[in-house]
Formats: structure tokens, sequence, C-alpha cells
């Protein structure tokens, strides 16, 4: 490990830690996630709980709510909590305009999202963050976790020379890559636009990796063939690098709510052919901050 590289992880790993008085945080990993009890999200949460919520939100980016038995509205009404709701594009033919139901059948040969991601980074203002909830979980011991990915350190631990590269650079996020092999609806309009690589955390100012192989296409400030192998080695880092995961495992009855603006995903599909079945609500967000 270069010393910058343990710089890096060192500054993640002993911050200090926040004074719950209201909630219990555990983390997943020593980098990203933590499992949050003494929450029931079927009630209404007092000011000091919710506040404690956010701390733990901006420190560990992935919190993972146990043993929750919650209604659409209960759902709705906690990310309500952090902004204003996101609606589904394009929306459902019928139901809730601001859930997306993720299903799984036995008979699926794939699933969305089962590649490292950050939903929706070709809108113009992508989501703050979303919180699924997953209802049912494939039989015990035949998979499902999803992997998370923290950017933030994904930049911290790149050299100081490649951070310099990277910096001034922007990068075009297309959501018709993101769509190859589906047919959207014909009224759909595929957004596309240009963002900084390296972005900052609006709330933290931290500086963080702002490139995802779903939707980035292109860095226009380099040729096609060095955009290309630039972009390649970025998600190769992002996918190799397992100092920057953690991985939640489901069981029935768990809310995950994850910062989309510094944490990418990977629903893993190793469990066919057994279903699975939840609802995500997201959360409004703003542009990307450079």
């Amino acid at each position: 490990m270069e010393p910058y590289e343990r710089e890096a992880l060192e500054a993640v790993t002993t911050r200090p830690a926040y004074p719950y008085s209201t909630l219990t945080v555990e983390r997943i990993t020593p980098v990203l996630g933590a499992e949050v009890s003494g929450v029931d999200l079927s009630q209404d949460l007092p000011a000091d709980q919710l506040e404690e919520i956010r701390a733990a939100f901006r420190d560990y980016h992935v919190l993972v709510f146990r043993d929750q038995t919650i209604t659409a509205e209960h759902h709705k009404h906690f990310a309500a909590a952090f902004g204003e709701l996101r609606a589904v594009n394009p929306p459902p033919p019928e139901g809730d305009p601001h859930i997306l139901e993720i299903r799984t059948t036995s008979a699926a040969a794939d699933v969305a999202g089962n590649g490292w991601h950050a939903d929706g980074t070709a809108d113009t203002e992508p989501s703050l963050g979303s919180m699924l909830y997953i209802t049912e979980t494939p039989e015990p011991g035949c998979g499902g976790d999803t992997l998370f990915a923290n950017m933030h350190l994904a930049y911290d631990m790149l050299s100081p020379a490649m951070r310099a590269l990277l910096d001034p650079l922007t990068a075009i996020h297309d959501g018709a890559q993101a769509l190859a092999g589906y047919t959207p609806p014909a009224d759909y309009v595929i957004p596309k636009s240009e963002h900084p690589l390296i972005a900052r955390h609006p709330e933290t100012d931290r500086k963080l990796l702002y490139v995802n192989k779903a939707y980035t296409s292109r860095i226009p400030q380099l040729s096609a063939d060095e955009s290309r192998a630039l972009l390649d080695l970025l998600f190769d880092i992002i996918a190799r690098r397992p100092v920057l995961h953690c991985r939640v495992h489901w069981t029935p009855g768990t809310l995950v709510f994850w910062d989309n603006r510094c944490v990418q995903h990977h629903a893993t599909y190793d469990y066919y052919p057994y279903a699975r079945y939840g609802q995500r609500v997201a959360i409004n967000g703003g542009p990307v901050k450079g």
C-alpha cells in the first residue's frame, strides 16, 4: 500500500465517533456503512433522533435499519424528512408515482442494477439518495446481497498526480448507455448531462470520484481513446478494490438508506431461481457540485 493510500484510509478509520444518545450505530466496515438500531420507522421520529440519523448518514453514507414493519406511507414519510420525494421516471403505469417496485421473479435472466452504478447520474440533478425496503428475500443462504462503494475514498486513494489530472475534467453521463438492451416508453426523453468528474459533496464539501460504468460515456477534454482508457481504469478501481466496499445482507423487513451522491452500489444477482421484492423511494437532489 502506498503512503497516500494509507493516509486516506487512516483519515476515515480514525475519525472521532459522533456521541449518539437516541440510537445505536455499529459500523459495517471501517470505511463505509452502519447498522442503526433503536429506531421504529412506523412512528414519527423525534427531531433529536432525526438529527442523529442525519449525522450517521453524513459519516457512514449507507444506513441499514432492520426488523421494520412499515407501509408505503411510512416509507415515504421517513424519506420526506430528508428532502422532496423524487418521482419515478419513467412513471409506473399504475400505482404510486414515488414508489419504484424492485421485483425479481424466479424466471429472471438478470436484474436491473447488477453492476456498479449510481442512480440516474445522466439527470441534470441526480437524486440525493434512495431508501430501499425489502420484504421478500431469496431463501437463506441463496445470495442477493448489495455491495456499496465509498467514492470519497476512491478519490482520496488515488495518487496525487492522478488526482491533479482528474480535478479539472468533466464527464458525459448518458442515459442511453444505461438503457442498452431495454426499450423505454415511446414518450420517454432519455437524459444526458455533463458533470464534474471530481465532484464535491454538497453538505461536507469533500471531494469524490463521480463516474460510474452504467452512465458515464466520455471525458470530453480527452481524445476518444484516452477517455476510454481512463474511464476503464477508474471503473476497474471501483470494482476491484474491496477496501472501498461494504456488503449488506438483506433480511425481510430491512430498509437501507444510501447517499447517491457519494456511493455506488451493485445489486448482486446470484440467487436464481429465487425471487426478491422490495420498494424504493428516492429523494430529490440538486446540481452536481464541482
